[in-house]
């Protein structure tokens, strides 16, 4: 009697870090963001948002806020099919711009404390 077997299933490991590295992109954007949206509401009810340090904090945080829009289109983008070298690109672009977010709501995270 013959046996059976069942075709072994193949799994395209660069999908699946593909999808892992996807992953870790929009939970790291999604704590950007919330620690983006704090500095802006912190600003705001301390009425620091009305002075002239205020003003610049809230403008370094908007700018902030548009490198994280675009962080958020490029992780769409982002696709398994995705070339090893343009996937790269998008993937260093990511982290620069993920990077300014963090130092610019650093920065008016010591200015509010600072102040307050």
């Amino acid at each position: 009697m013959a046996r059976r077997t069942t075709p072994a299933q193949i799994v395209d490991l660069a999908a699946v870090r593909n999808d892992a590295r996807k992953r870790q992109y929009r939970e790291r954007l999604r704590r950007v963001l919330d620690g983006n949206q704090q500095a802006i509401s912190r600003l705001f009810h301390s009425g620091l948002l009305f002075t002239r340090q205020g003003t610049r904090a809230g403008r370094d945080l908007l700018l902030a806020r548009q490198h994280l829009v675009r962080v958020s289109d490029l992780v769409q983008r982002l696709e398994p099919a995705d070339g090893a070298p343009a996937a790269a690109a998008l993937y260093d672009e990511l982290e620069d711009l993920l990077d300014k977010s963090d130092r610019l709501a650093l920065r008016t995270d010591e200015l509010v404390s600072s102040l307050v």
